[in-house]
């Protein structure tokens, strides 16, 4: 025993020693002097424990009680406040009860009597870490229903099933009491290169009767028999590969009998012209789906945009190119949009077909010019691809085609998500981005300033701004709206049900609108902000809008408290941090000095967007919260930082906002461990009733199993909440569905409470959302993903994958 309290003196020693050290330096910061003091109370231990003196363990006991104060004073009773804490003043007491253990003297077997508590409580604090304990119990009075429904197919025809938003499927033959029977149907290998991390699959299959539309990050589209897995036909576009390859989805339209008797009158006009270019029945003619079309028309149209700029469409049935539609089948998207910089303007996200037009933004990389190319966002004729509109937020009186060897204007907010629409009203809603550079924007157009980070109501038909809402002024955070709006039903505060429209943001606050005119649903209110800190030139807003009518899901503002860690040494680390970096809140400007920026540039909510049950008025959302370091370098500075360092291509990390007095560098928040410095959850998956307007229920959205320190694969299913994009969908059978977890797992969460009744392992993380459909050759309903690989895995796969419940016997 005399050696095994040498043993311990020593590592009590250099853990007072580490806590004494680091602690004095976080008091001389400003902030809490718990470690200093622990690291003084840990040397006495270690001395008295190398002299045998029983006084030893008396001093940790105290520790572990003082720190059990001292937890619930800065953290009530939040476990994940408690885990880096607790841990090892708890672990330390049980090793001191046990180095003076006996059973012949009374003081040794108390402190056996305290060891075997220690070790019983240590494993029970523990085990609370794999409970998958609700953030938010449901509580809610309101009757959850489930509707009489037919089963009948349905295709989906867009991103989210409608140009509505909502991912909702009127399907209840999975349901809450057999979704855990799921079980997978069939796997379709799309044959993709899955070696490359950076192609990640986000894509949503679209379904059209029984085939699936899939399409991989190299935009290659793939025909699956919907019922079976089979392949029918694959079109590659010969996409030029670029930094960042994203598919999230396709489009699709079907001719109406007036497009058809157009086409027939074209044929008639052409034959009397010539002819020799009659239309034939020949089966072999690319196209040829009724007698009386024109050879270069199809009747079913897939639609698709690429990574290096090109919208097209195929035909549905054969895969081949719809040569009638542009030049050949193609549009250059990228005419007029820039001078230069071909390689910072792309399409990640899916077409949006509004009506009879195809309506497309591009996503621009972040903070590398501040002539990046132009956010216009264009409508085209969904049958010729000839240019109908465009919005350009830098001159927005002007709609059509810039003039020869012109573009639009360089340099302002672009879209670079999902549109939605509205048919009835021919309204499109736009979400849009930051001019090119995030945090400078002393240089913006100024006719593209109310644009910025703003929602933008377009008329279908003429593509001119009916109302608008700009949820952050001279945005200098990198808070673009991401989301895809959802368009549904709402009271207003008079009790009348009207056509609403609500917008999820990466500050995690919801706000809503009437989507007819813009008006406000829910309140919201300008609050003041911090001004200081920013560099000489930048706009800094003195106000901010706050939707203080619903709920906002980014948790708990950031303070020293909130600092985390895996253990208390860690934890220390990431509080000295937190007095380092400046932060006044999540609108602190940027500056030369590096600062916190929570919510970060991920979110809160990003592309995966809502989710809605018309029946039960619930919508369902995921969201992160992770924490970013930022600053500002002068251009001499950056200039000899690029020396030794590469810039990231897509801006989130070093990147140089050419022609700006500054450079720019932003990098996660996390411990010496790799271990984030922002305290879970790190990701939640809520329902929130639109009725009551409040949280219904919250849930961590998925573990830690494949994560760990340094890198490392603990294989620990912590229930911390982990960051993940993607979305949610929700069947009218009451099941939640969910893949954008980084561990490996399909969920099935009860629409009505968040218990989670499906948890189907994957060969590889999903970041896309899920989709359902019925089958008409089996009426059988399926739940399909794209399993591609989670964000932040180096596992990826290149997988579709669908699954049903079992035949029954």
């Amino acid at each position: 025993m005399i050696v095994l309290r040498w043993v311990f003196a020593a590592v009590l020693a250099v853990a007072a020693i580490y806590l004494a050290v680091m602690g004095g330096r976080l008091l001389s910061l400003g902030g809490s002097a718990y470690y200093l003091l622990v690291g003084v109370a840990y040397l006495l231990a270690a001395w008295w424990m190398a002299k045998q003196d029983r006084r030893s363990a008396y001093v940790v006991f105290g520790v572990l009680a003082v720190t059990i104060l001292w937890s619930f004073v800065e953290v009530g009773t939040e476990y994940w406040g408690w885990l880096p804490r607790l841990l090892a003043p708890l672990g330390f007491a049980i090793a001191a009860a046990l180095m003076f253990t006996s059973v012949k003297e009374r003081t040794g077997k108390v402190m056996l009597g305290l060891a075997v508590i220690g070790v019983v409580g240590f494993a029970g604090f523990l085990a609370r870490g794999f409970m998958n304990v609700p953030y938010v119990s449901a509580s809610s009075d309101n009757e959850f229903v489930i509707p009489e429904v037919d089963n009948e197919p349905l295709n989906w025809t867009a991103y989210s099933r409608d140009t509505m938003g909502t991912r909702y499927s009127p399907f209840t033959q999975i349901n809450r009491d057999n979704v855990q029977n799921l079980e997978l149907a069939w796997t379709y290998e799309t044959g993709r290169d899955t070696s490359n991390g950076n192609l990640v699959d986000q894509n949503t299959p679209m379904q059209i009767g029984n085939t699936l539309y899939s399409c991989t990050p190299e935009n290659v589209v793939h025909a699956i028999n919907a019922t079976t897995g089979e392949g029918l036909w694959t079109f590659d576009p010969d996409a030029e590969a670029i930094a960042w390859q994203r598919c999230r989805g396709l489009g699709y339209y079907e001719m109406t009998q007036a497009d058809l008797d157009e086409a027939a009158d074209q044929i008639d006009a052409a034959a009397q012209g010539d002819d020799a270019d009659a239309p034939t029945d020949d089966a072999d003619t690319q196209g040829t789906l009724v007698t009386t079309q024109a050879p270069d028309l199809c009747q079913r149209r897939i639609v698709g945009n690429t990574v290096d700029g090109r919208l097209y469409q195929l035909d549905a049935t054969t895969g081949e190119l719809c040569t009638g539609f542009g030049d050949g089948g193609m549009v250059n998207l990228r005419e007029g949009m820039f001078e230069y910089g071909a390689e910072y303007y792309y399409q990640t996200s899916a077409p949006l077909v509004a009506g009879d037009k195809i309506v497309v933004g591009g996503w621009i990389s972040d903070n590398q010019s501040l002539d990046e190319p132009s956010g216009a966002i264009r409508a085209f004729d969904v049958i010729t691809g000839e240019l109908i509109w465009a919005f350009d937020p830098g001159n927005p009186d002007q709609s059509d085609a810039p003039a020869e060897n012109e573009t639009y204007v360089l340099g302002t907010p672009n879209m670079w998500t999902h549109a939605a629409y509205d048919p009835e009203l021919d309204m499109i809603y736009a979400p849009m981005g930051n001019a090119g550079t995030d945090y400078w924007n002393a240089n913006r157009p100024e006719a593209s300033e109310p644009f910025n980070a703003a929602l933008v109501a377009l008329d279908g038909a003429t593509g001119q701004v009916q109302w608008s809402f700009q949820h952050v002024h001279h945005d200098l955070w990198d808070y673009d709206l991401p989301s895809q709006p959802a368009l549904l039903d709402m009271q207003n505060d008079a009790g009348e049900m009207v056509p609403a429209l609500v917008l999820l943001t990466k500050r995690g606050e919801i706000f809503t609108f009437d989507r007819r005119d813009g008006t406000p649903i829910t309140e919201i209110e300008e609050r003041p902000v911090p001004t200081n800190g920013s560099v000489e030139g930048n706009i800094v807003a003195e106000t901010q809008p706050y939707s203080v009518g619903m709920p906002n899901l980014t948790g708990e503002p950031l303070t020293a408290a909130r600092a985390w860690g895996m253990t208390m040494f860690d934890q220390l680390t990431c509080r000295i941090s937190y007095e380092q970096n400046r932060h006044d809140g999540e609108f602190t400007p940027p500056g030369l000095d590096w600062s916190l920026t929570f919510p970060g540039p991920g979110g809160g909510f990003n592309w995966g967007s809502a989710s809605y049950d018309p029946v039960n008025r619930l919508l369902f959302v995921n969201d992160m919260r992770m924490t970013y370091e930022k600053r500002l370098m002068e251009r001499p500075e950056y200039e000899e930082v690029t020396e030794t360092r590469v810039a990231t291509p897509d801006g989130h990390g070093l990147a140089p906002m050419t022609g700006t007095p500054y450079g720019t560098e932003l990098r996660q928040w996390n411990s010496p461990l790799g271990v984030p410095c922002m305290q879970p959850p790190f990701g939640t998956v809520t329902a929130i009733d639109l009725d009551d307007r409040e949280i219904a229920w919250q849930m961590p959205s998925g573990t830690a199993t494949e994560l760990g320190p340094l890198g490392t694969k603990l294989g620990l299913p912590l229930t911390m909440g982990m960051p993940g994009y993607a979305g949610t969908s929700v069947t009218a059978g009451g099941i939640v569905f969910f893949a954008g977890t980084q561990d490996y797992f399909l969920r099935g969460y009860d629409a009505e409470t968040g218990e989670e009744l499906l948890k189907l392992p994957l060969p590889a993380g999903g970041s896309a959302t899920p989709m359902t459909y019925i089958s008409p050759e089996n009426g059988k309903e399926y739940v399909l993903l794209s399993v591609g690989g989670a964000a932040y895995s180096p596992v990826t796969a290149d997988y579709v994958m669908a699954f049903t419940l079992p035949d029954a016997e």
